[in-house]
């Protein structure tokens, strides 16, 4: 008897990466799981639909048809997110309203959807992805970091705005992941194997997160063993955030 048994959850960005990963440890765990992306293939026990998160339109139509098919909504996790680099002179007021579209605005639509699903649930929590640009200042990540910063303080109002209603929020900061977006930007690196070295040494741990250890931090506050926690921010970032190691001699 696993502790999600019995409970539905829909993963946005769920085809892949910390998405896929974490719609797999649910499913594994006893979930009934739907992943909403661009791109919904997945494969069996999970459930894929096609989604925008940045069309009102196409997430409730997708949000709706997922919970016809597993018979309710449970637990939501916001995932889709895109990313960014630059100072604020590297992107134009376009990018700026396409990125915070995705990374913020498709979390309150997701979320926004779901909600009447989730106030008729027993166990009811909506967990975001944020990242470790919300807490710590990275360089050429302005416009990435401040889409990161507002869901963390979305995650804060949302939990405050939805817990009489049986509604837990709850939001996970990863360090630097190990996902198909990290290896994109790898790529277009001039030395990719240098720029990999460098993203790993500045995580304490001396390596990138993997998508299966963030999936693990979400499952833990998506879970009812987590019945007591809501409005909190869990780092998931190799020590970045909290330790400041001494240099090896």
């Amino acid at each position: 008897m696993s502790e999600f048994d019995g409970l539905t959850a829909i993963v946005t960005g769920g085809a892949s990466g910390i998405g896929l990963a974490t719609a797999g440890l649910l499913a594994a765990r006893g979930a009934r799981v739907a992943c909403l992306d661009l791109n919904p293939k997945v494969e069996q026990p999970l459930t894929g639909f096609l989604a925008d998160v940045t069309d009102d339109r196409s997430i409730r139509a997708a949000v709706d048809a997922a919970a016809e098919a597993l018979g309710g909504i449970d637990l939501v996790i916001n995932n889709a997110g895109i990313g960014a680099q630059g100072t604020v002179e590297d992107n134009d007021d376009a990018e700026w309203a396409r990125v915070f579209d995705v990374n913020v605005q498709g979390m309150v639509r997701t979320t926004r959807a779901a909600l009447p699903y989730l106030r008729r649930s027993s166990h009811a929590a909506v967990v975001n992805v944020s990242s470790i640009a919300a807490t710590a200042g990275l360089p050429q990540r302005a416009l990435y970091s401040a889409t990161k910063g507002a869901v963390l303080s979305l995650t804060l109002a949302m939990a405050a705005d939805h817990l009489r209603e049986g509604v837990r929020v709850n939001c996970v900061n990863p360090g630097t992941a190990d996902t198909p977006w990290i290896g994109r930007l790898l790529a277009k690196a001039d030395d990719p194997d240098a720029e990999r070295a460098a993203l790993a040494a500045r995580q304490p741990t001396g390596r990138l997160v993997s998508a299966d250890e963030v999936a693990a931090a979400i499952a833990y506050l998506a879970s009812p063993l987590a019945a007591a926690t809501t409005g909190t921010s869990l780092a998931v970032d190799g020590g970045m955030q909290g330790l400041r190691l001494r240099p090896r001699t």
